[in-house]
């Protein structure tokens, strides 16, 4: 299982909790998932009203580990603000970092991004970044002193999939030694089954899970592929090969004369 910043997480799947219907399907859904992990946005909170207290108590009564999010924040100002803020309210030094750059595919500001990751490391917070799959933004975040990664599969929201699969496979070799989180863009179990094929070590995931028929099903379904992707990859899986090669033995097949 994953270790962040120290920390054993007991499982591989992670889930965000915006967009449910209500309170009982998200509880249903984490449940059913085993999700280690909920990401959850300061806005969401809603301060000290009753319905951001309504909303942090049913978080608390899913026992898993926190993860404060700056969804939202297209400014270093704002996302560093709000990291605080989310430390204040929240009590953990855990914050997934989001710096968006581009309003159509919420693609992140690696500029901004990095300025970012460099001052919240420096006041002593845990940094996850949401960032994209390039090489040269994600040495820059852990230069700045992140220790997890967690590229995009797809634009947010989209349910694409794992879009550049060479770079994945490029950054998973790169950082051979450093978390990599896919978030972001998955839409089907078969996909983050595919994400944990590469050598992942998780993946968060909210809108597939929240916009399904069935939310609780699909955390489900999720999560037996999050475990079977992961136990295929330690099984050490067959190269791909061009020319077709025969099951079964030629050794004692008959010949006819």
């Amino acid at each position: 299982m994953p270790v962040f910043y120290g920390t054993d997480i007991a499982s591989r799947l992670m889930l965000g909790t915006a967009q449910y219907p209500s309170p009982a399907v998200l509880a249903e859904a984490f449940r059913r998932s085993g999700a280690g992990i909920a990401t959850v946005s300061v806005r969401r909170e809603a301060g000290g009203g009753q319905q951001g207290q309504d909303f942090w108590s049913l978080i608390d009564s899913l026992g898993v580990t926190l993860l404060p999010n700056t969804a939202g924040c297209h400014s270093v100002r704002e996302a560093v603000t709000t990291a605080q803020m989310a430390r204040e309210l929240f009590g953990t030094n855990w914050i997934k970092l989001e710096v968006i750059g581009h309003a159509d595919t919420l693609q992140p500001d690696p500029f901004g991004l990095v300025e970012a990751a460099r001052i919240l490391t420096g006041e002593g917070f845990h940094v996850f970044p949401y960032c994209t799959e390039d090489l040269v933004l994600c040495d820059r975040l852990v230069t700045a002193g992140c220790q997890v990664l967690m590229p995009w599969g797809a634009p947010i929201g989209t349910g694409l999939g794992l879009n550049n699969i060479y770079g994945l496979r490029s950054l998973r070799a790169h950082f051979p030694d450093v978390p990599l989180v896919i978030d972001a863009g998955l839409g089907l179990p078969s996909q983050a089954a595919q994400a944990m094929e590469l050598g992942f070590d998780a993946v968060l995931l909210n809108t597939a899970v929240a916009r399904a028929g069935d939310p609780a099903a699909m955390a489900e379904a999720f999560a037996g592929a999050v475990a079977a992707g992961a136990l295929a990859h330690g099984a050490d899986p067959m190269p791909p090969r061009d020319m077709a090669a025969p099951s079964t033995p030629v050794l004692g097949k008959a010949f006819l004369a």
